[in-house]
Formats: structure tokens, C-alpha cells, sequence
């Protein structure tokens, strides 16, 4: 067409960027928005959308309804678009108009009418039912007015439907006359405003905004005042195609280009508007760039950003820890079109590896992140509060601090700095979501703070957070359609159990069975193809993406990625404080030691009495005991194991805070020491049973010698019918979880009873299980290490045997020469 004009366009006969031209017919000027129609342009497509006053839907008469297409009815409806529809190649079809009207009805579920001439009775009895007062009107006249008819479509109450041969041009003249007939002209304000909905570069590198006028009027020199700055238009473009015409000014409604903004971005308002939230479309796929020998990634990734720049829905990220470029695509289609332009634009061939699922982070509980930020010369303090939010709610940021504690422009500042960067999470390094963050306090310096302070402050204070939240990995999921031969109907649920959907009662339609239900991404991602390979090309899946959700095999997807959240530099949770006009940095765990604002949290919960907020720190033994018996049973001893003798709770001074001993207690995964351990792993390959043995007789040994309360955890998950069991072996509680629990989860269970209240150490090498230590604050060992100081106790045991034989022997010669004296 006369809007696909780029050379890739060209050679694959498909829409990619989305273009624009004029069109004039009979009294109606209209700018056409021509958007790409392949699914993996979707997020160009709905840039389009945030500036469009009516939508025209083009479906082809010869095929189903499509999956994307549903996809696109649901996005003009979240966009309030009035729309109208397009049937296409009538010429092939071989179904009436009335079989694909009521087709459309039954897949979009809304009130789409044949416009055509021959049917206008049958659109004013529907259009009557809308409105109490046009039912009145159609009894007495017997017809509608154009001006209602447009009032219904403005509404979305109505959709009108035309139908013709885009080749043959069969219906266009009639379809236009539509347009022409039942649209209404826009009312805008006279205040100036914009939307900017694009952004290209053109050949010299200079940058083109491409924006709506919402609102009074733009005119080359005028100034426009947006972020941080104040620049002038130097020039307006008016585009049909590749080629423009530049003009002095344009009024509200126009669609144009303009040059001289440096620093517009897609979705920014400018004037009074206001600009867009976040984007329905997302990619589901990460992908890596892999650079040709000797080209620096760290020079290359300035290049990509500009690509980004004007498709920000690819999310370039730098991998510092693996020191890769990564991207978000929708598809493999869209990774062959990135490969393009990189070589046409910048002359370097590079591969992008196959995608894998792009996941998400969340939170489940509320903590307070704190970051300070103090080297010589530099001071910034912030508290943010970060709250778990409904899934698909996305990132909310607020602020609840008072202008008296900090002032009104470093909040807006911090604010900024909130939103501006993608923060990641610490299970996988994914992007975060789903959470709401608060700016509860900050402080800053007279004399020292500088913007770039808060920014360092800000970024530390999320991550601090979200090191001692409860972490939950998200991946995307799929809402589908299955429709299938009733022969095949066993065949397909199985398979989408499998892959963990859930599925709901199979429905007859027509003579096939119908399948809905939910399904991960990841799990999918060519089922299609074996759809249609088993039944024979008779079945089809329909996709629709639904948001993320909770991961299916999070212990699987962790140990994968093997992120250490600590060693990132660039998202570091740590803190820089000064001492001695020197900077020094403190751990993420240490910081409320340094902090210089009181918590903000604590301060929600304090209580009256000092007594009592130690009452609540440490839980008595009584609840100890208690939870101690529902997982082992009653004690079977008279030996106080769970009984120190109580000690009166003396009250500290607030000045002077301390910290009481606490019980020890050693939280072991049992199958996780044994396959860490080469002596037991060994054993375990020729007998799993004395393996278990030999570790308990090792861990009696070492309970006995440093009197620590030892819970050894044995993962029965997979034993069919197993009841799970909890038993005492020479003072060791020995747990065999029961069918379906894991053993990372009784862990977790046990570490959230009683680790923010005693000494708590978990033995495991497995990745969830020590974050979970983490946000418990609970110490964690890895396997190998509880080995060295298991060895380090049996030597000391050895010493002490040694020592007392040496002692006895000494003792009896002694009584000996007594004895003979």
C-alpha cells in the first residue's frame, strides 16, 4: 500500500510500522492511521489506538476468527474506540453475509449490524432497543436518523458492519458513505494539549515526534515546556506515506510530526494531558543478542536504546552478570525484523539466540526498603514502603511523606526516579510488578544533596526491600480456546493438564467439543501445531494473553537462572554511609543499624509499654512448645527439651537496646546434606536407607555436643499415598513430609513459626529455601559448609574423649601411689 513504504515492509508483503496518509470523500477529511495487523506488531498497533477518534477492523471473510483478532476487539474496548468492520474478500468466501455476521456476534460478544442498504430495517429494530427514546421515535416514524445511528456507534452500543472485496474494491464506495454518514466531529478544548504516540529518527539522526494536537493550536517557534525543559518547534510535518509537506501550524485533531523536541518519549502528554499508563501489550519472550567477535556490547547497546527509544515495548536490559544484551520480543518474526534493521541502520549482523519466557516478580508481604546514600560531600536518605498489589495491577508509586519532613521537590524527584528504570527482582533478576511503593520519609542535606543522590537513595531502598520481602516469581499465562472433534476431546484434556492449564467442562458446539481454560506461556508455545497434527487439521487453539501470574515450577526456573541478587552491582541493596569524612558501604541487613530516620513501619505497630514490645519481639515457649507439638507430637521426655527455666523480663532502656539470647535452633534438608555430601552421596547411590541413617547417627553427635534443637526435614513429595511422619531419633526430630508437600515447603512453613523469634539456621543449598532464610531473617548455611563445621565439631569431640582418657588415666596412677604409700 501507499503507507508501506519501508523496505522490509516491501520485501514481506506485511504491514511493520504503522503510516499515515489523508483522506478526503464527499464532505469528510479524514487522517488514516494504517497499523500492522501480524501479532508480533501488536504493541505499534496499540500505540495507534491512544490517539484514534473511530477504528476500522478489517477481518478476511475466507478464514476463521482469528485469536489476534479477539485480542484487538478486547484492546478497542479498553480504549472506549468506536469502531466499524470491514469484511474483506467476499469474493472467495464461502459463507453468506448472515452466517459471518452471526460468526462475528458469537466470538465478540457484541452488537455488530449489517449496514449494508438492503438491511437498514433490520439496523434500525436493533438500534430502536437501545435507547427507551429512539424506540419511541422508531414506533412513530418507522426509521432512525444518521445523527442517532452516529450517537449509538460514539457509544460503542452499535458497530456497524460492511462487506466487499479490498481487491475488487467491491463495497469501498458504500463503505466510505458509512463513514461519511455515521461519524461525529470531536469537540476539543481550547487550551493547548498533545499526545505523543511515536517516535522515528530520520536519516541525519534528528528526532521526530509524532503526536496529536488534543487541544487549541501549534505553530513552528512555539514554545512547549515539558520534564525539565523548554524548547521550541522548529518544524511541522504533515506525512501521507513517506512524503510531507511541512506547514506553519496545525489545529486540534491534526496528526503531524514535529522536530525540535530532544527529549519526548512515546506515551509523554504534553499541555494538559496527561501522559498514557502502561501498555495492555507486553512481550512474553526474553531473548539475547549475540554480537559478532570483536564488536563491544558496551558501545553497541547506546544503538540499540535508540531502537528502543522508539519501540520501548523491547525493554533492552544489560546483563551485567552474564554481560549480555537481552530483549523483550512478541516473536520470532518480530526477532527477524529487529536483525534487519540493526544491519541496515548500524552495519553489523548480529543472531538472536531463541527466546525464552519472560517472567516477572512480585511481593506477597509489606516491608519497608531503605536506602542512604553518604559518601564525602553527598547525602540522601529514603524510606519506601513496598506493598503487594492484585495480579495485573502493575507498579502504583505514591507518596505519603509530608512537605514539613522533605520538601516538595526532592519527593517529586524521587518519585521520578521510582519510575524511570526497570527494577528487578532478586529470585531471577525479572522485572518487578504487581506492587505498590511508597514514599514514606526522606531526608537530605542543606548543603551536601544533590539530584543524583536520591537517585542512588531510591534505587537502594527498592532492592533493600525486596531482599527482606517474600518473593514470588510470575510468568505469563495464556486464556484459550480449544476446539476439537468430540474423538479427540480425552487426547487434548490430558495434554493441558500436562502442561498445567486448568480446563473447564468440555461444551458441544456444532458438532465439536469446545475447550476454555488457563494455561502457561511457556508450557504452549507450539501446541498449535500439534493440535492441528493429531486431529488431523481439524482442531484449532485459539490464544489469548491474560496477565502473569504465579510461576508453576518456580524451583526449577530459580535454579536455572542461578541469579545471585547480592553479587549485582548495578542493582545493589546495600547502603553508603560516612564516617571520619570517609565513605563506607554497610550490607542491606545491617542498614537499620546506621539509618538515620526511625522506621516507618515500627512506627505503625509501637505499643504503650516497653514490656510489651518486647512481649511481641520474643513469643514465649508455651507457643514454641505448641508449635513444636503439632509437627512431633507431644514430648515424650520429662526432660524440659522445649523448657528452659524462664528468666524474668528485665525492661531496657530505650537508649540502650540489647539483644537477648535466644534458643538455637538447626532447620535441616535432609536429601539436600546428602547429595551435598561425597561420602553420603556415595553411599546413597547403592542404599538411600543407610544414607539417611548414617546422617542421623552424625547428627546425634553433633546435636548432643552443641546442644542446639535439630529438625532433620526428608522430602516424601513423590510416595504415593504417603501421610508424612514426624519421629524423634536420639534427640534429632526427623520429619517425612507428606504426599505433595515438599520439602522446601515444611522448611519455609517451620522457618515462619519460629524464625523471627529464635536463633534459627537452615542447612541448604537450594536457592528458595535461603531466600526464604532471608526474608524470615534467619541464618543460612550451604550444605558444604554445615560439613566443614560438623568435621570442625567431631574433631573437637575427639579432643575433649582424648582429653578426658588422659584425665582418667592420670586420675587412677595417682590413686595408685596413694594406695601403695
Amino acid at each position: 500500500t501507499v503507507m508501506d513504504t519501508h523496505t522490509l515492509e516491501k520485501e514481506r508483503g506485511i504491514t511493520i510500522f504503522a503510516g499515515q496518509t489523508t483522506v478526503e470523500y464527499g464532505g469528510l477529511e479524514m487522517t488514516l492511521l494504517d497499523t500492522p495487523g501480524h501479532v508480533d506488531f501488536s504493541a505499534e498497533t496499540e500505540r495507534m489506538l491512544r490517539v484514534l477518534d473511530y477504528a476500522v477492523l478489517v477481518i478476511s471473510g475466507t478464514e476463521p476468527i482469528q485469536s489476534h483478532t479477539v485480542t484487538l476487539w478486547k484492546l478497542l474496548k479498553e480504549y472506549h474506540i468506536p469502531t466499524f468492520l470491514f469484511v474483506t474478500k467476499m469474493d472467495y468466501s464461502r459463507l453468506t453475509k448472515a452466517e459471518i455476521l452471526e460468526r462475528l456476534r458469537n466470538e465478540l460478544k457484541e452488537e455488530i449490524l449489517d449496514f449494508t442498504e438492503e438491511s437498514k430495517d433490520t439496523v434500525f429494530e436493533a438500534a430502536a432497543t437501545c435507547r427507551e427514546e429512539l424506540l419511541d421515535k422508531y414506533l412513530n416514524d418507522g426509521a432512525l436518523s444518521n445523527g442517532d445511528l452516529a450517537e449509538l456507534i460514539a457509544h460503542r452500543q452499535i458497530f456497524p458492519c460492511y462487506f466487499g472485496s479490498g481487491l475488487k474494491m467491491d463495497g469501498i464506495e458504500e463503505f466510505l458513505q458509512g463513514l461519511e454518514d455515521y461519524t461525529l466531529p470531536k469537540k476539543y478544548p481550547t487550551s493547548f494539549g498533545a499526545k505523543v504516540f511515536k517516535i522515528t529518527h530520520d536519516a541525519n539522526g534528528a528526532k521526530l515526534t509524532h503526536l496529536k494536537v488534543t487541544g487549541g493550536a501549534l505553530r513552528v517557534r512555539d514554545s512547549i515546556a515539558y520534564l525539565d525543559k523548554e524548547e521550541k518547534i522548529s518544524g511541522i510535518r504533515l506525512y501521507s506515506g513517506a512524503r510531507y509537506v511541512c506547514v506553519d501550524e496545525v489545529q486540534s485533531g491534526s496528526i503531524c510530526v514535529i522536530t525540535g523536541l530532544t527529549a519526548t518519549v512515546n506515551g509523554m502528554g504534553l499541555g494538559y494531558e496527561e501522559a498514557d499508563g502502561a501498555m495492555f501489550t507486553q512481550p512474553l519472550m526474553n531473548y539475547r543478542i549475540r554480537l559478532p567477535q570483536g564488536t563491544d556490547a558496551q558501545s553497541f547497546l547506546p544503538k540499540l536504546k535508540r531502537i528502543e527509544e522508539e519501540d520501548p515495548q523491547l525493554q533492552v536490559s544489560w546483563n551485567s552478570h552474564l554481560q549480555e544484551i537481552h530483549v523483550g520480543l512478541m516473536g520470532d518474526i518480530q526477532a527477524e525484523i529487529l536483525t534487519s534493521m540493526i544491519e541496515e541502520r548500524f552495519g553489523i549482523t548480529v543472531t538472536i539466540d531463541s527466546g525464552r519466557v519472560l517472567y516477572k516478580e512480585s511481593v506477597e508481604d509489606t516491608v519497608e526498603g531503605i536506602g542512604h546514600y553518604e559518601p564525602l560531600r553527598h547525602y540522601a536518605e529514603v524510606h519506601l514502603i513496598l506493598e503487594p498489589l492484585p495480579r495485573g495491577s502493575g507498579l502504583v508509586f505514591r507518596s505519603k511523606c509530608s512537605e514539613d519532613v522533605l520538601d516538595r521537590n526532592w519527593q517529586r524527584l524521587i518519585l521520578e526516579h521510582m519510575q524511570e528504570k526497570q527494577h528487578l527482582g532478586v529470585l531471577t533478576g525479572s522485572p518487578i510488578t504487581d506492587m505498590k511503593i511508597t514514599l514514606a520519609a526522606g531526608r537530605a542535606h542543606l548543603k551536601h544533596t544533590e539530584g543524583g543522590d536520591f537517585r542512588q537513595s531510591t534505587y537502594r531502598a527498592i532492592r533493600q526491600g525486596l531482599m527482606q520481602a517474600k518473593s514470588v516469581l510470575l510468568e505469563p499465562y495464556y486464556r484459550f480456546r480449544l476446539e476439537i472433534p468430540s474423538e479427540f476431546i480425552g487426547r487434548a484434556i490430558t495434554d493441558l493438564r500436562m502442561r498445567h492449564g486448568t480446563v473447564s467442562q468440555p461444551e458441544d458446539a456444532n458438532g465439536y467439543m469446545v475447550l476454555t481454560g488457563r494455561v502457561p506461556v511457556v508450557t504452549v508455545n507450539r501446541y498449535a501445531g500439534e493440535v492441528s497434527a493429531y486431529s488431523g487439521g481439524r482442531g484449532r487453539i485459539f490464544f489469548t494473553f491474560d496477565g502473569y501470574d504465579n510461576c508453576h515450577n518456580p524451583d526449577e526456573v530459580i535454579n536455572e537462572y542461578a541469579y545471585q541478587p547480592e553479587a549485582d552491582l548495578d542493582n545493589t541493596p546495600d547502603s553508603v554511609f560516612c564516617s571520619h569524612g570517609a565513605g563506607f558501604v554497610v550490607k542491606w541487613d545491617k542498614v537499620t543499624d546506621y539509618m538515620h530516620i526511625d522506621s516507618c513501619l515500627s512506627k505503625q505497630h509501637q505499643t504503650v509499654e516497653p514490656v510489651l514490645n518486647q512481649r511481641n519481639f520474643h513469643i514465649d515457649d508455651k507457643e514454641l512448645e505448641a508449635i513444636m507439638t503439632r509437627e512431633f507430637g507431644p514430648a515424650k521426655q520429662t526432660s524440659n527439651i522445649y523448657r528452659p527455666t524462664p528468666k524474668p523480663i528485665q525492661e531496657k532502656q530505650a537508649s540502650q537496646p540489647t539483644e537477648n539470647p535466644r534458643k538455637k535452633y538447626l532447620i535441616i534438608d535432609g536429601y539436600n546434606v546428602i547429595f551435598a555430601w561425597s561420602d553420603l552421596k556415595k553411599l546413597a547411590q547403592t542404599d538411600l536407607d543407610l544414607a539417611r541413617e548414617t546422617l542421623i547417627h552424625v547428627l546425634s553427635n553433633y546435636k548432643a555436643f552443641t546442644q542446639t534443637e535439630l529438625v532433620l526435614v526428608f522430602d516424601a513429595y513423590r510416595v504415593a499415598g504417603n501421610a508424612g511422619s514426624r519421629q524423634d531419633h536420639n534427640n534429632i526430630h526427623v520429619v517425612y513430609t507428606k504426599e505433595h508437600e515438599t520439602g522446601d515447603a515444611y522448611i519455609e512453613k517451620l522457618v515462619a513459626d519460629i524464625g523471627k523469634n529464635y536463633n534459627v539456621r537452615v542447612v541448604t543449598s537450594d536457592n528458595l529455601i535461603q531466600l526464604s532464610a532471608v526474608r524470615f531473617g534467619v541464618l543460612r548455611v550451604s550444605a558444604n559448609e554445615f560439613e566443614r563445621e560438623v568435621e570442625s565439631v567431631h574433631e573437637r569431640i575427639a579432643e575433649y574423649i582424648q582429653k578426658m582418657s588422659f584425665q582418667k588415666k592420670t586420675t587412677i596412677g595417682e590413686g595408685a601411689k596413694r594406695k601403695n604409700k
